[in-house]
């Protein structure tokens, strides 16, 4: 009785923790049906992995099914609160289980890229000699985050955002299920509310149920006992007014080309609005500093190359400091990139590359330019004849360096905008040098 009433009191996304796969949405390309991933579990193979995908996509959730299904153990972890310590009493423990009734340990830990190197390399040796199966969880790319070793001993598999249609069937589960979720509430969340909710969760589940939790314990049910909820009572919750905007439709792409044609237009107060709009209305911060880091090699390119880094800093610093903190300095980019001199002669030479890469033969390097690391290579030419440019005047030397296919082929051609016209003056300077030779 004790521990059905501790359930109940369980916040109601963890009460909906899905208990098999039956129960699992989203992840279909790791456990759908048919998937690899899918048949070790079914056939109880249990290899240690990292699941590294963005929060409320289904890690924990994932990692608990897993365990279940090959009924092993499940000891859960928190790199945000545990140490060394606790690590070494999952492990004293894995082993007088597995000594008593041969069942596994799967040791979860959330949050693994905050260990530091000492506790990530303190549970390497489990790892290895198999005690444990370890399952890590991780926001953060685990190439950057995890160490080596351990990176090595483990399978990475990464998880998608749910879609809205996810959200959306775990939301609607959770209202009608009389065991775990909602139903003995009698919740009733109208079309216009429910689009909300799941819009503005992100892709986040835990965030859909916190919200929908607590507009219905704040909802009075009326006289047939129905607990009627609202847009009203939805945006309460959620801390945030309903925009018109939809993420996955025609709102989203009109929103995003007016900010770049904006941009493009060299109008920072109209790009400024679009921007607004979409960050007020929920849109990923991180998918509008993407296009911003794109327009700044597209549109901008050589006119003013700080226009890239001004862009990739504002994408980091919005990733590092979250929403809304992170606006401003998706606002700042903007209106850098808007008042920013433009130029799509980059743009332009890459596709002339891309088309030559694609439609040519592609020859192999000319030997002058290539490094005669080892004596076979030198006595096969290579490096032979090679002009080192800092050894003539001006740093400046004619030689082919593109296959003798397209030799004399140019695919940069710099505007006279911005920092690119002290480019066209540089490179004109040293063409000629070439032409004057030849005369």
């Amino acid at each position: 009785m004790a521990d059905d009433e501790h359930f109940q009191d369980m916040p109601l996304a963890a009460r909906m923790r899905p208990r098999n796969f039956a129960e699992f949405v989203g992840q279909e390309h790791l456990v759908g049906e048919g998937r690899t991933l899918r048949k070790c579990f079914d056939s109880d193979q249990l290899p240690s992995m990292l699941f590294w995908g963005p929060p409320g996509s289904g890690k924990t959730t994932l990692a608990y099914v897993i365990a279940s299904v090959t009924k092993s153990h499940f000891s859960p972890l928190s790199a945000v609160s545990a140490g060394v310590a606790d690590l070494r009493r999952i492990v004293e423990e894995a082993r007088r289980r597995r000594k008593l009734s041969g069942q596994r340990t799967v040791m979860f830990i959330d949050e693994i890229h905050r260990f530091n190197k000492t506790q990530q390399d303190a549970v390497l040796p489990y790892v290895e000699n198999g005690v444990v199966i370890l399952i890590g969880a991780t926001t953060e790319n685990p190439s950057f985050e995890v160490i080596s070793a351990l990176l090595s001993r483990c399978r990475v598999f990464t998880l998608n955002s749910l879609t809205d249609e996810q959200v959306r069937l775990i939301v609607e589960r959770a209202i009608s299920d009389e065991d775990r979720g909602l139903g003995k509430l009698k919740v009733e969340l109208p079309e216009d509310a429910l689009d909300h909710l799941v819009v503005m969760s992100n892709g986040d589940a835990r965030v859909a149920l916190n919200a929908l939790e607590m507009a219905a314990q704040a909802t009075e049910p009326d006289a047939d006992g129905y607990r009627r909820l609202n847009l009203k009572t939805i945006e309460e919750a959620l801390q945030h007014r309903a925009l018109l905007y939809d993420k996955g439709g025609d709102q989203h792409y009109d929103l995003i080309s007016a900010l770049h044609k904006s941009l493009r237009g060299s109008d920072p107060d109209a790009a400024l609005y679009w921007l607004g709009r979409m960050l007020e209305a929920g849109e990923d911060p991180l998918y509008i500093a993407r296009r911003l880091v794109r327009f700044a090699s597209e549109d901008v390119g050589m006119a003013d190359p700080q226009a890239l880094m001004v862009a990739v800093a504002a994408q980091q610093a919005a990733h590092f400091i979250g929403m809304p903190e992170g606006n401003l300095a998706l606002a700042e980019a903007v209106t850098y990139l808007a008042t920013a001199p433009k130029s799509n002669s980059l743009y332009e030479a890459y596709s002339k590359v891309q088309q030559d890469v694609e439609q040519s033969r592609n020859e192999p390097v000319p030997l002058h330019l290539r490094n005669p690391v080892a004596k076979l290579m030198r006595q096969l030419g290579h490096g032979k004849g090679y002009k080192y440019a800092h050894d003539y005047p001006g740093h400046f030397v004619e030689q082919q360096n593109l296959p003798n296919q397209l030799k004399g082929k140019r695919y940069y051609s710099p505007s006279d905008q911005g920092y690119e016209k002290e480019v066209r003056s540089r490179l004109k300077a040293w063409w000629d040098s070439k032409r004057g030779k030849k005369d």
